[in-house]
């Protein structure tokens, strides 16, 4: 055997001369090494039918070596069972005279006896009149190109057709790919959002995020899913969202080292979900809340310390400050409503509501204050100080006679036995949220318990 067989290649399908000022060994160990290098198994067959190339991964699929391979005339007896050989041939050959890649499967012989089906693409090799002078054969095993094609599947499904976001982050933490579901989370389009830092696309919680991502990068996919809460800039405006986030480091299948090439973050939308178990949480913790408050009310002998302990039941997780004024006496028949502070909670170190107000001198409200409107509206008033800076907020609360730090109001009007005794307000500071319809309804079920402590007290007007 010659020494171009011996490597794996021969001159049949080439020209028998080098080129011009080159040696012909060395265009043969290139070839040779470009096919060992392949990953693909690839043979090839002359028109006569005889094998005259074999690579390093046809070897590793049948174990027959190119030494073993090279020259002999057809694959009967040893890479194809004899009655299997001439339907194999056949259909390998015929690519000769068909245009394009033919794709066929066959089962072939390993050289230990075993069978493996393999997937094979066929096409001609022109010689240098143009005309065929055989065929080379690319193979794989079936299984192994299976499973390259459900991956392009996958991840074609992923990208396109997912009921959940999908985006490719790089390693700079920009996406790189983005499905359509993700782009409508986004509030974009899939191409608007490719190369853009995250802080452009996220108001809140991008931090979050960079830090999970960043995380998934060195140290590899989480073990369980996480929840981030985030605000998406959308045209109309910011979006709060809680998105269930997975995510999977990706690294290139071609690297000898573990290369990241970023990572995969998959997310699914659960903000009705959670917003309705954060309500019905909200719920029980406040209805548990008015059950307590009423059993220890029931322990004071005095009506106006009952009063004082629904007020303290009341303000935990809801607000931080909270105060109660009664109407003066002969308030509700004067032109102007007078209010008398009779309880507060205390400025400094937190504790219990104090009673105040014995010497029963009004309140300076100024005309127009949300306790007055409560009263003479006989229903809730909501107040708060929008976008002013620290100083002006400091000051609108101060000017209402209320604690300095107080940012929301919700004042709540006090009825029992059809007459209006007073208002309870709240108060939160800037560390909290607005005060929304529902704290609404829960501050007016908290005032119907006070109100009612107060019709007993001798703090209480008794006349209407």
């Amino acid at each position: 055997m010659s020494a171009s067989r011996r490597s794996g290649t021969t001159d049949e399908l080439g020209p028998d001369e080098p080129e011009p000022g080159r040696e012909g060994s060395d265009g043969s160990d290139l070839l040779a090494a470009l096919l060992d290098g392949m990953d693909a198994a690839l043979c090839a067959l002359d028109a006569d039918g005889t094998v005259t190339h074999w690579n390093r991964e046809a070897e590793r699929i049948l174990g027959w070596t190119a030494a073993e391979a090279v020259g002999r005339a057809g694959f009967a007896g040893w890479a194809v069972r004899s009655a299997d050989a001439e339907e194999v041939e056949t259909r390998l050959m015929a690519a000769m005279d068909a245009p394009g890649r033919q794709v066929n499967e066959f089962a072939l012989l390993t050289k230990d006896g075993g069978r493996v089906l393999v997937r094979t693409q066929s096409a001609a090799v022109r010689g240098p009149d143009g005309k065929p002078a055989g065929i080379y054969c690319a193979f794989s095993e079936v299984h192994a190109q299976i499973d390259l094609e459900r991956s392009i599947a996958l991840s074609e499904a992923l990208l396109e057709d997912a009921s959940w976001g999908v985006v490719l982050v790089d390693a700079d933490l920009r996406p790189a790919v983005v499905n359509a579901h993700a782009a409508r989370a986004l509030g974009a389009g899939r191409t608007s959002v490719l190369g853009r830092p995250l802080g452009e696309l996220l108001a809140q919680g991008v931090e979050e995020l960079e830090s999970a991502l960043t995380h998934v990068l060195a140290e590899g996919a989480p073990p369980a899913p996480a929840e981030l809460w985030v605000s998406v800039r959308t045209p109309e405006g910011e979006r709060r969202r809680c998105w269930r986030s997975g995510f999977v480091r990706l690294a290139s299948p071609l690297a000898e080292e573990p290369v990241p090439l970023g990572v995969g973050w998959l997310f699914q939308d659960v903000t009705e979900s959670r917003q309705g178990e954060q309500e019905a949480a909200l719920l029980r913790f406040r209805a548990q809340q008015l059950h307590r408050a009423a059993r220890a009310a029931a322990e004071c002998e005095d009506p106006a310390e009952a009063a004082t302990v629904h007020l303290d039941f009341a303000l935990a997780g809801f607000a931080d400050h909270a105060l109660i004024d009664r109407v003066a006496d002969g308030g509700e028949d004067a032109d102007r409503v007078r209010l008398v502070r009779i309880a507060a909670t205390p400025s400094g170190a937190p504790g219990p509501s104090r009673l105040a107000g014995r010497a029963g001198l009004p309140v300076r409200y100024g005309e127009g204050h949300p306790a007055v409107q409560c009263v003479e509206r006989a229903g809730t008033v909501r107040a708060g100080v929008g976008s002013m800076g620290a100083e002006a907020a400091r000051a609108w609360a101060l000017s209402r006679q209320w604690p300095a730090d107080a940012v929301h109001a919700l004042c709540t009007v006090l009825r029992s036995r059809g007459r209006t005794l007073g208002a309870v307000t709240f108060l939160r500071a800037a560390g909290r949220n607005a005060f929304e319809r529902s704290d609404a309804m829960y501050a007016e079920d908290v005032a119907a318990h006070i109100a009612s402590a107060l019709d007993l007290s001798a703090l209480a007007p008794r006349d209407h």
